[in-house]
């Protein structure tokens, strides 16, 4: 299996499982990563999903030796390229870098919520080395994620940069020795678990919506949202919860 997909304490685990191909995203792979992501929506026992690479390499991005012997590209319809980019899960997701993580590779990263990375990882967009542009939201993502001007400097000259140089950017959230960024990005995903599920996926949701709009436009488009949650069993849980001291039984209603 090219992509492998469990669950536990709440935590989805989704492995990029093709490390002789450096975790490259052919259409296949690119069709169970996005089978993995509406699982993970669709589980009333996932609060929080990690995206993984089996191997020394996070992903090297789209298969180029199938583009090279006229194979499809890994498109797919309602998720975009690699299965994820366009339409990323509606739950929260961490990526676990260890190694390379370059054009798709990176991309599929920029998709996550969060970057947590070992000392070994790299990010890079190559694809003006190849004759092609960072069209699966490299060019439009890292630009919101690192300054403009170091966005530019790695979208126009395909340089990568380290692991540290994407910590101090504040795009990698949490720098682990190699070998430790998936137990990191477990124990973070863990604490987002253990939160009532309804806000969660309603907080990355407002989070989303609102980026690039004045504040009273962002206001007037959080308002049902936070209506909902306000109005939720889960929100009386969590006072109930508090006034007895003890821990809150989410429903996620």
């Amino acid at each position: 299996m090219t992509v492998l997909f469990e669950v536990a304490d709440g935590i989805a685990l989704i492995t990029l499982n093709r490390p002789e191909r450096r975790n490259a995203i052919d259409l296949p792979t690119a069709e169970a990563l996005s089978n993995a992501l509406t699982e993970m929506d669709d589980r009333d026992d996932v609060v929080v999903g990690i995206i993984t690479g089996n191997g020394p390499v996070f992903s090297a991005g789209m298969d180029l030796k199938v583009i090279a012997t006229g194979g499809p590209r890994p498109i797919v319809p309602g998720r975009g390229a690699f299965g994820i980019v366009e339409n990323p899960p509606a739950k929260p997701l961490i990526a676990a870098v260890e190694g390379p993580a370059l054009a798709g590779g990176f991309e599929i990263a920029l998709a996550c919520d969060l970057i947590v990375a070992a000392e070994n990882a790299s990010f890079g967009l190559p694809e003006v080395k190849r004759g092609l542009a960072a069209a699966a939201g490299g060019a439009v993502r890292l630009p919101q994620r690192i300054p403009y001007s170091q966005a530019m400097r790695m979208i126009l000259t395909g340089e990568p940069i380290t692991a540290q140089r994407a910590y101090e950017f504040g795009l990698v959230i949490e720098l682990t020795p190699p070998g430790g960024a998936l137990t990191v990005a477990q124990e973070l995903a863990a604490k987002i678990a253990v939160n009532a599920p309804l806000a969660v996926r309603t907080s990355k949701a407002v989070v989303n919506l609102v980026q690039g709009k004045s504040l009273e436009a962002a206001f007037e488009v959080q308002r049902p949202l936070m209506q909902m949650i306000r109005e939720s069993a889960d929100a009386l849980e969590g006072a109930k919860a508090f006034a007895e001291k003890r821990e809150p039984r989410w429903t996620g209603k």
